[in-house]
């Protein structure tokens, strides 16, 4: 029994596998783009949306005349394999890859047409029933199949990545919960500012990160315009009328999401404004991500020449050297997938600069930049809570003693003795090394011991309210 067909293009003939449902056009892509080892089979979510372009394609090709019912039943079966996600294995393309992602929308075309065919009662490879181009790919061009698909994948991707980054600010809104009444010493520029709880410290990461929530929310809502029916370079050109608007309703059908058809498909087709925006906002969540582990590794450190006021939970040994050191390896790894984040949106400023005249045929490192930094950072995110935030544990009467012992709290002096006397206070504190209370109680008698005990209160340096005498 033979085991291979033959498949032909107009660069020539090939032996392809006959096990295989990609065809010559995706084999020559494994040949040409060794790039990255990632193939579009890791990201089914794209296999997917290519899967729902295709479907709809072929239904809104069937209302406007253009296939019949038989060949559009068959392109939507095959079609609808590729949404249940059983032939990911044959997207087997780079992710990065050169044509603008020719590549990976002729391995859908093939893929579906092979299926098809099969459905059919026919062989693999008898295109003359079931064809790639002219009928999977009918109506459509990759300017227009390729980019769909790309913001169908992208906006369902960041839904799962949203849902990630809620559980981070759950976890430390939790976290700001317990630690209400631990109090603590607020810093600026590392040096003492005035009293805190570690409760509001972490509340207030869990407000960074539900601000971060609601700004990719609104970016993504940028992915649902696009320009299915634009075909080559917006003008609609092999399409037929109507056809531009049927497709988007299918599409709005299948995927469940609020799509809408470009008002302008050559602008559409060249533009990626959109992903620049998206990257910029996943980029500031990042920075901020980084900003609180580094905060972390600050307020874990020591633990007997540091900070020492929380304890992240010990993952591993810290040292081939030194024997019971312990790292914050946690927040560590997460700070370096940050940085790779911080780095793709620069990649996605370039490509999206590269584009000229009616394409950009740089999206396909665009989706790279974009899928990956989704998948790293929401891993990492994950990691973050699952094995750092939730077992976080103050070292209350530490922190405490570090409040009591600090020059900063004589900031709480200034609307009764004036700044003029805090500050020399402050200064024979800082010379002598003896307490506020020593200095302002005890010698100076600046105070009484009840008003001491009012202004210093756990209450007051929680909730500070105002008092000048």
């Amino acid at each position: 029994m033979k085991t291979t067909r033959k498949e032909h293009d107009f660069l020539g003939e090939l032996e392809i596998p006959n096990h295989l449902y990609y065809g010559i056009q995706t084999f020559r892509a494994v040949e040409n783009f060794n790039i990255t080892g990632i193939s579009i089979s890791k990201e089914p979510l794209f296999i997917k949306a290519l899967g729902y372009v295709k479907k709809a394609a072929a239904l809104a090709n069937k209302d406007c005349g253009v296939l019949d019912a038989k060949i559009t039943e068959a392109i939507c079966y095959g079609s609808d394999q590729l949404i249940a996600g059983k032939f990911d294995q044959e997207f087997v393309s780079d992710l990065i890859q050169g044509g603008a992602g020719t590549s990976v929308n002729m391995n859908a075309n093939e893929v579906i047409a092979n299926i098809g065919l099969e459905y059919l009662g026919h062989k693999k490879g008898e295109y003359d029933f079931l064809h790639p181009n002219n009928h999977v790919n009918c109506s459509q061009s990759t300017n227009d199949a390729y980019p769909s698909a790309f913001r169908i994948a992208l906006y369902l991707k960041m839904d799962h990545f949203i849902a990630i980054l809620s559980g981070l600010e759950v976890a430390f809104s939790e976290k700001g919960v317990e630690f209400k009444n631990v109090l603590k010493m607020g810093r600026t520029q590392l040096q003492d500012a005035v009293p805190m709880t570690l409760g509001q410290e972490f509340h207030a990461y869990a407000t960074t990160i539900g601000e971060d929530i609601k700004r990719l929310k609104e970016a993504q809502s940028l992915l649902l315009e696009i320009n299915m029916g634009a075909t080559a370079i917006g003008t609609k050109v092999n399409a037929p009328e109507g056809y531009p608007e049927i497709c988007v309703d299918y599409l709005v059908k299948e995927v469940g999401i609020p799509l809408t058809l470009s008002p302008d498909l050559i602008e559409a087709t060249v533009d990626t404004g959109a992903y620049v925006q998206i990257m910029g906002t996943l980029k500031r969540t990042a920075v901020k991500i980084t900003k609180i582990c580094n905060d972390l590794r600050l307020l874990s450190s020591g633990p007997r020449t540091g900070f020492n006021e929380i304890n992240l939970p010990a993952r591993q040994p810290g040292s081939s050297i030194m024997p019971g050191k312990v790292n914050p390896v946690i927040p560590e790894v997460v700070n370096q997938t940050c940085f790779y984040v911080i780095g793709q949106d620069l990649t996605v400023t370039l490509a999206a600069s590269a584009g000229q005249l009616q394409l950009n045929v740089m999206e396909p490192v665009i989706a790279f930049a974009m899928f990956t930094s989704l998948d790293y950072l929401g891993n990492a995110i994950e990691t973050l809570v699952d094995k750092c935030i939730v077992g976080i544990t103050a070292n209350t009467d530490h922190c405490f003693n570090m409040v009591m012992n600090s020059i900063g709290i004589v900031t709480q002096l200034n609307p009764i003795l004036g700044y003029e006397v805090c500050a020399g206070i402050a200064g024979e504190a800082l010379k002598t090394n003896k307490s506020i209370h020593q200095i302002v109680v005890e010698e100076r008698k600046e105070i009484t011991q009840e008003k001491w005990d009012e202004i210093y209160s756990l209450e007051n340096l929680i909730n500070p309210k105002f008092i000048n005498s």
